[in-house]
């Protein structure tokens, strides 16, 4: 057993004085803390979603209202709890009415949806902690592109559909349904990776705690827009 080194009074009275770590030091970022905010962000989804599948007539005011928060919460600088808990909650209210839509047409789409959804997060989850999957400047680039020529498409096919091209769906049905469907799975599993890249380097870079909000809004979309995009799917292969 070594001895311990000798430590004189002064050392010991310097180390016993000095200023505790200041809320700057302490206030940063950590994997346990950016969980709990995405855990309550979901809860406040979920609960919305309760509200949205009993009373659906509020889909569309509720909608409207997520995607304003969206816009707002997607270009703030500092992020707001309460904008993204607010965006949580008017977007849960339209996801539970969509999926009351669905479930009616498709008896347990809506159980499927979630289990593929489940399923997705969990080995891009497993496959990211194991360093398998990384972004890069070209997948970027990449992502970029299909995620503009996406919104571009979407946007196209809600006028279609507004026409009843498709019998509302537009042209997201049969087998060109399916392919633009799992290519915005693919979309939306690299945002996912992009998601957990944003919150490892923000934990590892000591960032302001209040970033964990971002982390935890990131995370959200990203998963709504993927069960949305299964569910859709779901019902294409149902039909």
């Amino acid at each position: 057993m070594q001895d311990l080194p000798d430590v004189s009074p002064d050392t010991l009275d310097q180390m016993y004085n000095r200023p505790a770590a200041s809320s700057v030091e302490t206030d940063r970022m950590t994997v346990e803390d950016t969980l709990a905010k995405t855990a309550l962000a979901f809860v406040v989804l979920l609960a919305g979603a309760a509200v949205g599948w009993f009373v659906p007539q509020l889909m569309l005011p509720a909608v409207l209202v997520a995607l304003v928060l969206g816009i707002v919460n997607a270009f703030k600088k500092i992020p707001s709890p309460a904008l993204i808990l607010g965006y949580a909650a008017t977007q849960g209210i339209g996801v539970g009415a969509i999926s009351r839509f669905f479930e009616s047409a498709y008896a347990g789409a809506v159980v499927q949806a979630l289990l593929a959804t489940v399923i997705v997060i969990g080995v891009t989850l497993a496959l990211f902690m194991n360093g398998k999957i990384r972004t890069s400047p070209k997948l970027n680039k990449i992502f970029f592109i299909g995620m503009i020529s996406y919104a571009v498409f979407s946007l196209v096919n809600l006028g279609l559909g507004l026409f009843g091209v498709g019998g509302g769906f537009g042209l997201r049905t049969g087998f060109l349904g399916i392919v633009i469907g799992l290519i915005a799975i693919a979309l939306a599993t690299y945002s996912l990776v992009m998601d957990f890249e944003f919150i490892q380097q923000g934990v590892r870079n000591r960032a302001p705690r209040i970033y964990g909000w971002t982390g935890a809004y990131g995370v959200l979309v990203t998963v709504v827009w993927m069960y949305l995009e299964l569910l859709r799917l779901v019902a294409i292969f149902r039909e």
